[in-house]
């Protein structure tokens, strides 16, 4: 019989604290209402942020701020290996900007809260308390084996179609006595700490996960690594640790994840800790011919967070998107209310599918034109001038320009019941009104060939000759109409229609003349109110240029 009071000892001669003073260094929560929710998000800083932690963060969000409980950030950087510079930063600054808010946790400046470090690896002293406990119980052991002895066993493992891992008689180190654990620090060979899991694959656990519902699961046989040669945790390990005194009541994370599900609640029993609630989300998958597949970080640039920030969606129109995705009854909501903030809306985990959803690129933009549709011409520009001051300068210095002139141009067809739909993301922008400043203004569309150049100078000269910017609407169609009839063109719809070839063309046509020589373009906003915009010097500017060229 190993003394495991002795080899305690010898293993973790410098641990003094107990599991006691542990937990009164992080006490239960007060002053939450019943039913709160305390969850987190704790990825690793890999420097990739993707949608997957969106969706994730987004359910996890909602859950704890529904019901008045708390979200906080963890970052698991306990495989040194993985971590890219600045990838902590660059995650906490992703999440924030589409409006995962953390109540505590790890920020840019440090930690922010009384449960911290919220940074894994500076919790090693906190690991080193629980891994002693399990020791003591008999629970974990030394192993010393070499990567070579690992390739070793694995490889036999497959010569014999065995399953692979460290139990049973592959795990060399399970049952070594005290002597021959002291000979090995004695030459100063490595160690790992390993779980003495007493499962069998004969067995299986029943399981309620809160979006898969009822699981029947595999028991843990494998002696799983809790502490690595360096002292710092694996993942498995440390989360048990960290959601116990973090308080956590809620874990929502990908399905990936369900594999190790049975060793985490393993674990959870050996500490003698109550295991959170799982949450385990089905992956985000696109169409790829007739067949699904999982979003893919090589294949698909959607999946990166910071594809949407590039292509100029706005936050909230992701937000919604997520929420499609993740409530099948959101849109049924949004269409009931569709003034009402988006976080009135009652999201409800049971509301989510179990099996994942599918990414509609399609759908994000019908969103996206929505959501826009709804801002304030005031936003539109705010949230404009942001996207362009990243990733268009020469726009953003246009639109710092005149934003008295912007803001009027987001605001023709703004409001009321039917609002136009022109935007789907801040990159359109440009496009769409850009050519009320003159540095950005050009003709891009030519007119066509079907009319003559004589015909279309003297619409645009008598326009010039006529033009009164006092007019009301009404008074600047009827002018326009007065100038098709006087020319040869038809002013009414109806009646060109019935005898175009009576005619040079119809009202729509004189229309566009003047639309393509005050904005370069065949179509944009209501013609009238560009020129309101634009001032009378400025669209006869424009006009005599496309007479004169």
């Amino acid at each position: 019989m190993i003394d495991y009071k002795e080899l305690s000892a010898l293993l973790f001669p410098d641990v003094t604290m107990t599991e006691d003073d542990v937990e009164k260094m992080f006490p239960q929560r007060e002053g939450l209402p019943e039913g709160a929710v305390i969850s987190r998000m704790a990825p690793s800083p890999t420097g990739f942020v993707h949608l997957g932690n969106l969706v994730q963060g987004l359910t996890s969000e909602r859950m704890c701020h529904q019901s008045g409980g708390i979200l906080y950030l963890r970052v698991e950087d306990t495989d040194a290996k993985r971590e890219v510079p600045g990838a902590v930063e660059t995650l906490i600054e992703s999440l924030s900007h589409y409006g995962i808010c953390f109540d505590e946790g790890a920020t840019v400046d440090g930690d922010n809260g009384s449960y911290g470090p919220y940074r894994q690896r500076q919790r090693k002293d906190i690991y080193h308390v629980f891994a002693k406990k399990l020791l003591l119980e008999g629970q974990a052991y030394p192993c010393f084996c070499t990567e070579e002895e690992l390739t070793a066993i694995h490889e036999k493992q497959e010569a014999e179609k065995a399953n692979f891992g460290y139990f049973g008689k592959w795990a060399l180190w399970r049952d070594r006595s005290i002597e021959d654990i002291k000979a090995a620090l004695a030459e100063g060979k490595p160690w790992v700490l390993r779980f003495r899991s007493e499962g069998s694959i004969e067995n299986k656990i029943k399981h309620q996960d809160l979006i898969k519902g009822n699981l029947e699961v595999t028991e843990n046989d494998i002696d799983h690594v809790l502490l690595k040669s360096d002292g710092i945790p694996t993942y498995h390990f440390a989360h048990a640790v960290d959601d116990h005194f973090m308080r956590t009541t809620h874990v929502v994370r990908g399905d990936e994840w369900l594999s190790t599900l049975p060793f985490h609640l393993q674990l959870f029993r050996a500490l003698g800790w109550r295991a959170p609630k799982y949450l385990h989300i089905g992956p985000l998958m696109k169409m790829d011919g007739d067949s699904k597949r999982k979003l893919s970080k090589r294949k698909d640039p959607e999946l990166a967070l910071t594809y949407y920030r590039s292509e100029g969606f706005p936050v909230e129109s992701v937000y919604e998107y997520i929420m499609t995705v993740l409530n099948s009854n959101f849109e049924e909501w949004r269409r009931a209310n569709p003034d009402s903030p988006v976080d009135s809306f009652k999201f409800s985990h049971k509301k989510m599918n179990p099996a994942g959803s599918l990414f509609d690129y399609a759908k994000l933009c019908d969103v996206s034109k929505n959501v826009v549709s709804r801002m304030s011409a005031e936003k539109v520009y705010d949230g404009v001038l942001d996207w362009a001051e990243e990733f268009d300068p020469c726009f953003a210095e246009a639109l710092k320009s005149d934003k008295e002139s912007a803001v009027r141009a987001f605001a023709i067809g703004r409001g009321g019941k039917k609002p136009r739909k022109d935007l789907t993301v801040w990159a359109d922008a440009k496009g769409y009104m850009g050519f009320i400043f003159d540095s950005i203004y050009r003709i891009e569309d030519v007119y066509p060939e079907s009319f003559a150049k004589e015909d279309i100078n003297a619409v645009l000269s008598a326009f010039c000759a006529s033009y009164d910017e006092t007019a009301d609407q009404q008074a600047w169609f009827d002018n326009l109409k007065a100038i098709a009839d006087s020319l040869g063109f038809c002013s009414d719809m109806k009646v060109y229609k019935a005898e175009p070839e009576k005619y040079k063309g119809s009202i729509a046509d004189v229309s566009m003349f003047l639309r393509v020589a005050v904005t370069g373009k065949m179509n944009s906003p209501d013609l009238y109110e560009i020129m309101k915009i634009l001032g009378k010097e400025r669209v006869l500017a424009r006009i005599n240029a496309v007479i004169g060229g």
